[in-house]
């Protein structure tokens, strides 16, 4: 099992082959601890299992008894009673009875992958029952996060009797009581942490809601939504709504929704998250879906999509229409049924995307020299606050989430308006609950609005609050962000040498995925190879190949490296030897496959401390 986080005395393991300073200053240890060996050999000699198989699945505190179900993870298995979670009862009923009359629905969702994929899926189901809802996508710079009384007004004047908010609505006390006033029932379906007051709706389904206990907070809003679904197929299922004419609807043939927004959102990859996601990947290789299937194909993925591809390719498409263009081009897309305007719109996704990036860089660049200028030579400081006039609302968070990355501590970007009001995004490390520093923030009026979860949040303030909302941020999580940063760890799963790495190998350890957040990609590492080949390509990546002693060839590729402490290591140590981290993907090209090592990180191998400088 995982090394044992305690406050009891532990046996410190020594560095996984003596790596006590890696490239980027890390200690690298081995996943497994005594009793975790044991348990990966117990597994291996069990199921009849290849000993790195078995090493995973033991470093993921999986269970001998377990091994089978967390290798073929099933719904069915896994999928609670919808009713386990709070108000779900009431929501069942309240949407039966809008398609039994055939009401006016009104659905208002989040402008990102998780909102988009939410609104998609109810919607979809809403036309299967007869009716022609209202969807409604908020524009992120002048409607912001959440319901607005003038979008809650305009859809109670185009006759909508009832609201649907998903992933989001929590927080929103003023509209959806306009809402209420207006004479619409509200049914908010939201996995966002809450504050101390609930709003006053006919039910407010969400898992993170102080008095829920049905232990379904790491779902994304869209698995919350199919959730919710299943409970309004069973009520209308018991009032005989279902029919020849009007079949029950297959929800699990509509996963590719659920799994895009599930990884988009970086919920958690287990339990019921894993499942769900692990079968909409399968629904997504059959290409069966229109509006997906564009997306596949304007993003240029070859082969089989796996987890990572829908975080790093189709997601940021969906959010480029929410980041800098039309709001609603995602759901559009996603409920397309025609081949050549679903192409069309997917297009223009992937130009926004593409126009996206340079935004985000410009940005990210500014944000990077304010941050090293404010963290000084010392590197001092627990949370990183930049703000400027002229970067995009849009893409805040993806530059807040670089910051976090390169400087290993939260970080906040905020853009200025003209009118002096800023708009932000805050990303976390683990450990590090930001939302609920966010919430303190609030209540201290330092922020005019803001909220999130552990690992993000949104902020709104006056800009001449910063210095002040800066060092409120400083003190309330430097403890926190100290504990975290202490001893800075990369956990290898075990070493191979470069013959060992084959595509066969690569299969074999996707059987332990679908990997991402909660479910961590494999780490392996090539003790003492010859860096033979480093040279740059694309957008700052390396490029490399690695020799083992008996000749074997690995190749390999650094994402983002150039500029990184990774990127000086590689090129300033051609021709020599290194340990090598990293994880294995197969590159698929002109129906050609060769697996390739995704480098994480590399060291000097020991002649004393193992350190590059």
């Amino acid at each position: 099992m995982a090394r044992p986080a305690s406050a009891l005395p532990v046996e410190i393991q020594p560095a996984f082959l003596g790596v006590s300073q890696s490239a980027t200053g890390k200690v690298w240890r081995d996943r497994l601890d005594t009793r975790g060996a044991a348990r990966a050999l117990a597994i291996s000699q069990r199921y009849q299992l290849p000993e790195m198989l078995a090493r995973v699945l033991a470093g993921r505190d999986v269970e001998i008894d377990a091994v089978a179900d967390f290798l073929d993870p099933t719904i069915r298995k896994l999928m609670p009673d919808p009713y386990t979670v709070t108000e779900m009862e009431t929501a069942a009923r309240r949407i039966a009875d809008a398609a039994q009359r055939r009401e006016k629905v009104a659905i208002f969702g989040d402008y990102d992958v998780d909102g988009a994929t939410s609104a998609a899926l109810l919607t979809w189901h809403l036309r299967h029952c007869g009716l022609d809802p209202l969807i409604h996508i908020p524009d992120r710079i002048f409607e912001g996060y959440g319901p607005n009384v003038e979008a809650v007004r305009m859809l109670a004047g185009k006759g909508a009797t009832l609201l649907v908010t998903v992933d989001c609505g929590t927080t929103s006390l003023e509209p959806l009581k306009e809402a209420k006033r207006l004479g619409m029932s509200v049914v908010v379906i939201d996995h966002h942490q809450s504050g101390d007051e609930l709003p006053e709706v006919d039910a407010l389904v969400n898992p993170n809601r102080p008095d829920d206990l049905s232990g379904l907070g790491h779902l994304a809003a869209v698995g919350l939504v199919l959730i919710t679904l299943v409970a309004v197929n069973r009520e209308l299922r018991g009032r005989g709504f279902w029919t020849g004419e009007m079949p029950e609807p297959d929800l699990l043939g509509m996963l590719h929704h659920v799994a895009l927004g599930t990884v988009a959102d970086v919920a958690p990859l287990t339990g019921l998250n894993r499942a769900l996601v692990a079968k909409g990947l399968i629904a997504l290789r059959r290409r069966d879906h229109v509006g997906h299937t564009a997306l596949m194909d304007v993003s240029r993925l070859n082969g089989p999509p796996e987890a990572w591809h829908l975080g790093f390719m189709l997601g940021p498409r969906i959010n480029a229409g929410g980041r800098i263009g039309r709001a609603d081009l995602g759901v559009r897309l996603l409920l397309e049924g025609d081949v050549s305007e679903a192409a069309r719109i997917a297009a223009e996704l992937d130009r926004l995307n593409t126009e996206r990036r340079v935004i985000e860089q410009m940005a990210e660049a500014q944000a990077e020299a304010e941050a090293l200028a404010s963290l000084g030579s010392e590197d001092k400081g627990a949370v990183i606050v930049t703000a400027s006039e002229g970067w995009h609302p849009g893409v805040v968070g993806l530059v807040a989430s670089r910051l976090k990355e390169k400087f290993s501590r939260p970080a906040f970007a905020i853009a200025l308006e003209p009118g002096g009001i800023g708009t932000g995004s805050g990303r976390s490390i683990s450990g590090v609950d930001l939302g609920n520093a966010v919430r303190q923030a609030v209540k201290e009026r330092l922020l005019m609005k803001g909220g999130g979860h552990a690992m993000a949040a949104g902020v709104t303030l006056r800009k001449e609050r910063l210095a002040e909302f800066r060092a409120f941020m400083e003190g309330a999580l430097a403890q926190e962000v100290a504990a975290s940063r202490h001893e800075n760890e990369l956990f290898i799963d075990g070493a191979v040498s470069a013959r060992a790495v084959t595509t066969e190998l690569a299969a074999t350890l996707n059987r332990a995925g679908p990997f991402g957040s909660g479910n961590p990609e494999p780490v392996i590492a090539l003790p003492s190879h010859q860096l033979v080949y480093a040279d740059e390509v694309g957008q700052a990546h390396l490029r490399v190949r690695f020799k083992s002693g008996d000749g074997a060839i690995v190749n390999g590729i650094a994402f983002r490296a150039i500029g990184q402490k990774l990127g000086h290591a590689l090129t300033e140590h051609r021709g020599q030897p290194l340990h090598v981290a990293g994880s294995l993907s197969v590159d698929r090209y002109q129906g050609n496959e060769r697996v390739q090592l995704r480098v994480l990180d590399v060291a000097v191998p020991d002649q004393g401390p193992a350190v590059i400088r």
